[in-house]
């Protein structure tokens, strides 16, 4: 294959205007998951779980690859698979170092099972490959509601409990010693955290499920440390990633996998670039003033 047929593939926007008019539900459903994806992951990263999402998108993989097998809805099956891994690392791993082995442990289990599961299916290889690197395509009203109704619900229990969890994120022991149920919240956020993964995985498969829910809220820690200014740029920065993919993907012939993680890997480095100029500016700047001072 030569370079024009590569990026043909990549870049055809011929019938672009008519082929956008039929996603428009895709596009509002790729928003609502960047919106989730946005404010979720800036708890993922305050509480250092970037290496539980990938677990727990492992075995929602199997869950949806089950489902896909038995003829159910993938939808349904993928959130059984997270929530159940959600809750395993809610109630077993307590220390960080247990939660790593778990983790080590339920990785390779899911996708194993996942594998095996799609290896018995007989249908469309479509299928199979959209559950690794996702499909947001001919979202009906239907499906609409449902995800948007489920990624409020989501959003609304997070809200409620958004100020100790906050306050457990940063420092457990003296929430705890405050009186605040920082066990209890941690589980309540593990099952959050699954039924986000179970919807995120519609967009980026079971494989990439961490450019929606780890790197946007890295990169706005890239550039500020405000609590507010992160949640929105965290926010900002999924959305741009899901949305642009999903426009992005109407003009080539391959998932739109590819085209979500590269938008959310630029947005990372150019966030990364301009967070290193800054800190090379206040360093200077400190070693200036030092060097004025009699």
């Amino acid at each position: 294959m030569d370079a024009n047929s590569i990026l043909g593939a990549i870049f055809n926007f011929d019938n672009y205007g008519e082929l956008l008019v039929l996603v428009q539900n895709s596009i509002w459903a790729g928003a609502v998951l960047g919106l989730l994806g946005g404010l979720v992951g800036t708890f993922v990263m305050k509480r250092d779980l970037a290496f539980a999402v990938h677990g727990i998108s492992e075995l929602s993989f199997a869950g949806a690859a089950f489902a896909l097998l038995i003829g159910a809805d993938v939808v349904f099956g993928s959130l059984i698979g997270s929530v159940a891994a959600a809750l395993l690392l809610g109630l077993m791993g307590v220390r960080a170092r247990d939660k790593n082995s778990i983790i080590g442990v339920i990785m390779p289990f899911g996708l194993g099972l996942g594998i095996l599961f799609l290896s018995l299916y007989q249908g469309r290889a479509a299928n199979k490959f959209g559950l690794l690197t996702g499909q947001i395509v001919s979202v009906d009203t239907v499906q609409l509601q449902a995800l948007a109704g489920a990624a409020l619900v989501v959003m609304l229990a997070l809200v409620a409990i958004w100020r100790p969890l906050n306050f457990a994120s940063i420092d457990p022991e003296l929430a705890e010693a405050r009186g605040v149920p920082v066990r209890s919240l941690a589980i309540v956020f593990m099952i959050l955290l699954g039924v986000s993964v179970a919807l995120s995985i519609q967009v980026v498969g079971a494989l990439l499920v961490l450019a929606l829910l780890i790197t946007p809220a890295a990169a706005a820690l890239r550039v500020t440390s405000s609590p507010v200014w992160v949640v929105i740029l965290s926010v900002l920065f999924a959305v741009t990633a899901t949305v642009g993919g999903i426009l992005l993907a109407l003009g080539g012939r391959i998932p739109i996998s590819p085209y979500v993680t590269t938008l959310s890997f630029l947005i990372y480095v150019v966030c990364r670039v301009i967070g290193s100029v800054r800190a090379a500016r206040g360093i200077n700047g400190r070693v200036l003033t030092a060097a004025r001072q009699p």
